[in-house]
Order: C-alpha cells, then structure tokens, then sequence
C-alpha cells in the first residue's frame, strides 16, 4: 500500500508540472486595481477576464468605465500602456407615466413584480407601454442604481450605474436601454398611440405633434408611429431646443445635476397625488365591498385584476 501510494504521488507531481497552466503574475496585480464589479460592461464576462486581456494588450484599461481615474492610471502605469478612454454609459428609462399622470384600468393584486402584473391582462395601466413600477428593475441592480420615486417610476443614477443591462433585461415592458451619457436629449415614452388617443392614457406621453422634429437639426429627430424616435449616431447635434414647444413633456433634456428638464411649453403637472383607477370593460370580478377603491379613487366601477 505504501509503494501504491508513493506511485500514485509520483504520477501526479508529473502530472502537475505537464500539465500545469502559466499565468503572468500581473493578472492578478491588475485585478486588484480593478473596483470588482464584474458588471460586464466593458464587454468582458468579469474583472478577471478583463484583466487577462488588459495584460495581453487586446483591451485598454479605460474601458472599464465603472474604475476611478486613479484605478485605470495605475493600471496603465503598471502594464506601461496608454489608459485609453471610454465614454461611461447609463440606463435610461423611456417612460414618465407615474401614477399622478398615467390612468390605470384596473387594480393589479398579485405578486408584486412587473414581470407577473405584465401576464394579467398586461397589469392594468391604461398605456399598455407604460411602466408598471413593481421595482423589479430595482431589485435587478446589484449597483442600488435604481430607486422608486413617490410616483412608482425608476429613477436611475448616473454615478452608481454600471450599464451591467440586467435592468434591461428583466423589464417585461423593454423600457430600458444604456446610452452614453452624452446623449442628453431624450424620449420618455414609447405610447404608439395618436395625439388624444395617447395623451388620455398618460398626461406626459408622447403625442407624435411634430414639433420637436421641426426644432431640431433635420434628420436628427423623426416621428415613427406617432413617436419621437432621435438618431443618436448624430448626438454632436443635439440640442434642448426640441424640448421647448413639446406640450406634454414627452421630450426632455437629461441634465447631470438635476436630472430630466422639461421644456417651457410643457404642461405644468402639479397633482402628487394618484390618479383614481378608471373603469375597464375586462372580464375580471368586480370589487367587493371590504376590496372598494380608497377615498378619492372612483367607487363601485373599479376592477381588479387577481392572480
């Protein structure tokens, strides 16, 4: 037994050394520069692989965009590179319709996540495109990037995002998509609908008027399905005169500091409070007595929508 296992020990330290894998030391010197967030937005599967390639030459440590300037100097100083740049990206939300503007049809009761409201009957909200503000974005960011306002909308921080797109992917509504934070100008809508048809279902959704696209430079802003869509390969161009003669508010100027800008014929929104659930014609049981809307919501019209 003991020949047996000093066999055995021989055949794995030849093993070990045929088999053994060489990594440059300053993988991990460059890892530990690194803020090991490993969001993947600088296209790599984490911090590991990020500095395997950083240490290959085939990435610039400035594309990761979440490190401080001193990380990805010192990365650079360290592998003797250029740092290189990289523009940071943000997630950014196309839809303003909080519960003080947007109409809902239909209480939603069920398992509070955007994903189960959005099976039952699309969740109730009178814009099927809307928000439905059950957090599941928020609770998706490992980067406590996104938190619910008072109105049930995501307000999304532009210092803590990562652009790592789980909130992209986890909104059923698709309403989320990364952009560079240049891109200032912005749609907060996706309501395909006409003029008064999309205006009833929300106070601040786009109305397709035109206006914007005729203030803008030509070509950069278009309407596509009574929508605002803007082309941003021609951000350079971008302006806040769009947003000035919009009368809902649809389009907004994102500013760094205090965040969406509303132009200066937009409506004046002043409610805080809910708006009251409307009626709906949905096969769906009515609301039983001890279930009734709250004060100031409409009474005995309300539906429910139960999962």
């Amino acid at each position: 037994m003991g020949g047996l296992g000093a066999l055995l020990a021989a055949v794995l330290a030849v093993a070990d050394k045929k088999f053994y894998v060489y990594e440059d030391p300053r993988i991990e010197e460059v890892l530990s520069l690194l803020p090991k967030a490993n969001c993947g937005a600088c296209g790599c599967v984490g911090c590991h692989a990020f500095a395997e390639k950083a240490v290959l030459g085939e990435i610039a440590p400035g594309k990761c965009t979440v490190n401080s300037p001193e990380g990805v100097q010192a990365i650079a100083t360290l592998l003797k590179v250029d740092a290189g740049s990289e523009e940071k990206r943000v997630a950014r939300l196309a839809c303003a319709g909080g519960s003080h503007v947007a109409t809902h049809k239909a209480r939603y009761a069920g398992l509070e996540s955007c994903r189960a409201a959005a099976l039952v009957s699309g969740g109730g909200k009178g814009c099927s495109w809307g928000c439905l503000g059950l957090a599941d974005c928020a609770r998706a960011c490992d980067f406590d990037a996104i938190e619910m306002n008072w109105h049930g909308l995501p307000v999304v921080s532009e210092v803590r995002c990562t652009a790592c797109g789980d909130c992209v992917e986890v909104c059923p509504k698709e309403l989320f998509s990364l952009h560079l934070v240049s891109q200032r100008l912005w749609v907060a809508c996706r309501n395909l609908l006409n003029g008064e048809l999309a205006e009833a279902d929300c106070e601040v959704a786009c109305t397709g008027c035109g206006r914007c696209a005729a203030d803008a430079p030509t070509g950069l802003i278009r309407i596509v399905d009574y929508l605002a869509v803007i082309d941003y390969s021609r951000n350079t161009q971008a302006r806040q005169a769009p947003i000035e003669r919009c009368p809902t508010g649809a389009i907004v100027w994102m500013d760094k500091k205090s965040g969406p800008i509303r132009g200066l014929e937009a409506k004046k929104i002043t409610r805080r409070s809910p708006l009251p659930v409307e009626w709906a014609e949905l096969p769906l049981q009515k609301v039983g007595a001890s279930q009734r809307a709250p004060h100031g919501a409409s009474q005995g019209t309300t539906r429910d929508l139960r999962v």
